[in-house]
């Protein structure tokens, strides 16, 4: 039991009036009774551990949002998150691919140590090993709820599934919303043909399938359902401590978007698709607003990798970075990303330090006093770059750049990044496609080849020739990188590299 603040304002403003001193004394001791009540829930509420909601968008692009200089359609929920918490402007996934990415943000771990690359499609065997600890599982120790809404993509077998990780509740997508025989590019042929490539998606309620073959009119309103299903699991536990997990299966295309949002934007489909994104987040902040929560509430707002280029009208920007998801520059794997908790991360504030995904488990961790894993673990605790302490550094001496089978394409640290040779796929100048259809990349090669990202974000100019000394530290950090987690570019094994759970005879499968 509690009493608001209004309420005592009333008793104090009773005990002015009365006259007679009985009615003074009642008046103080009621006063006193409510102070007590008052002190007892604010110290209750100070030993509650803040909840945590992470949103995590699929392929949007570094200028995709009005914080990062979006200006063709409008975000106002994400300027308003930005405006009140945190803009971090160099914040990263470890792979600019869908399961790797995501495997990293629920471990807390290069996705390389966990042995994910790629993108799971509905033929994969392998998914997340139940040996790994996720951040549900973290938030579990001191007796959080959890949920996930959205695209999992860390396998689609029942063992591999959210619910068998931590989360109390699932609702979305096994993987990816293109990998469906319903794609652009496959609608010239037969249904019998496009399920050769492709078998029917299914949309999962904990680990039933409660539609087995989705169609578009189903997607339009995924935003929407994933949304609803977190803002009810808030309205059913906002007097507890919860984690919710929102990743949005938007805007990965094939885009969709429902009525409500159609030609909202006047900036096409993409826009639209964006500005329901934003709408999402703004239902998620005026739940906890209305419950009075969101002094409590860590909100994370970040993305799986950078923007989809070939997909032309249906991508979005990196700009002012270079390439996008499927590369290793800077415009695959740097996301744009706010952190949102008043009081207690600045409001109007910005992170120029490196963090990364991997970050968010062991942060949380700290923040609500849980034990981390007793195994290995790549994240590092950033509450003193969230709370804007003073002198606040980046706790990553290096940071690790793995894409493809285990290939370490590159490294760097606070300013210095070093490519390694490799190929990597790029439009060369050339437009996207346009109405779903992507154009085709060709290949590229790049050499050993220095970029200082605090004076060329876009990483035009190879300084390698300028700083032989920088190349010698970064190439020397990593030989300790491809001791520990392989190369495949040095055909490196890697001494510290867990394997993912495959499926065996004898489990559940979903389809």
């Amino acid at each position: 039991m509690s009493m608001p603040r209004s309420r005592i304002s009333y008793v104090q403003y009773a005990c002015c009036l009365s006259e007679s001193n009985y009615s003074r004394l009642a008046c103080v001791s009621v006063l006193a009774l409510a102070m007590t009540l008052l002190g007892t829930a604010h110290s209750v509420a100070a030993e509650r551990p803040p909840n945590v909601i992470v949103m995590f968008i699929d392929d949007m692009g570094y200028a995709d949002i009005g914080p990062f200089g979006a200006t063709s359609y409008k975000t106002p929920h994400l300027d308003q998150m930005a405006a009140e918490g945190m803009r971090f402007t160099d914040f990263h996934v470890t792979s600019a691919v869908c399961s790797a990415s995501r495997s990293a943000l629920v471990t807390g771990c290069y996705h390389r140590r966990i042995g994910f690359s790629g993108a799971l499609g509905p033929s994969a065997r392998h998914g997340l090993n139940a040996q790994e600890t996720t951040i549900a599982e973290i938030c579990k120790q001191k007796g959080y709820a959890t949920a996930c809404y959205g695209k999992w993509h860390l396998g689609h077998h029942p063992k591999f599934l959210p619910t068998n990780h931590g989360f109390d509740e699932y609702f979305g997508l096994p993987y990816s919303n293109d990998m469906w025989p319903y794609h652009p590019e496959v609608q010239h042929l037969s249904i019998e043909e496009r399920l050769k490539r492709w078998p029917h998606l299914p949309l999962v309620e904990g680990t039933t399938i409660i539609n087995p073959e989705m169609t578009g009119k189903d997607q339009e309103l995924l935003t929407k359902q994933y949304t609803e299903h977190a803002v009810k699991f808030i309205e059913a536990n906002h007097d507890k401590p919860f984690f919710v997990y929102l990743p949005h299966s938007m805007v990965h295309v094939p885009l969709y978007v429902s009525d409500e949002f159609k030609g909202k934007s006047g900036a096409g489909l993409f826009g639209d698709v964006v500005m329901e994104v934003d709408w999402s987040m703004g239902q998620i902040m005026q739940t906890l607003r209305k419950h009075n929560i969101d002094d409590n509430t860590l909100v994370i707002f970040t993305t799986d990798n950078g923007p989809w280029l070939s997909y032309g009208d249906h991508a979005g920007s990196a700009y002012p970075l270079r390439e996008g998801k499927g590369t290793m520059w800077e415009g695959g794997y740097r996301v744009p990303t706010l952190m949102w908790w008043p009081n207690k991360i600045p409001a109007g504030s910005t992170c120029d330090e490196l963090a990364s995904t991997i970050d968010i488990l062991p942060t949380v961790a700290h923040l609500i006093g849980a034990e981390l894993p007793s195994h290995p673990i790549d994240g590092k605790d950033i509450r003193p770059l969230m709370f804007a302490e003073p002198d606040a550094r980046s706790p990553h001496e290096y940071f690790y750049l793995y894409y493809g089978g285990g290939e370490l394409q590159a490294i760097r640290d606070r300013q210095w990044k070093l490519f390694f040779p490799h190929q990597y796929r790029t439009l060369a100048g050339r437009p996207g496609g346009t109405g779903g259809i992507p154009a085709k990349y060709s290949q590229a090669r790049t050499g050993t080849e220095l970029y200082d990202l605090k004076s060329d974000i876009g990483e035009e100019h190879n300084v390698a020739e300028q700083h032989p000394e920088i190349v010698k530290r970064l190439s020397d950090a990593a030989e300790v990188a491809r001791l520990k987690l392989g190369d495949k570019l040095t055909n490196r094994e890697g001494s510290e590299i867990r394997p993912a759970a495959r499926l065996e005879d004898g489990d559940a499968v979903l389809f």
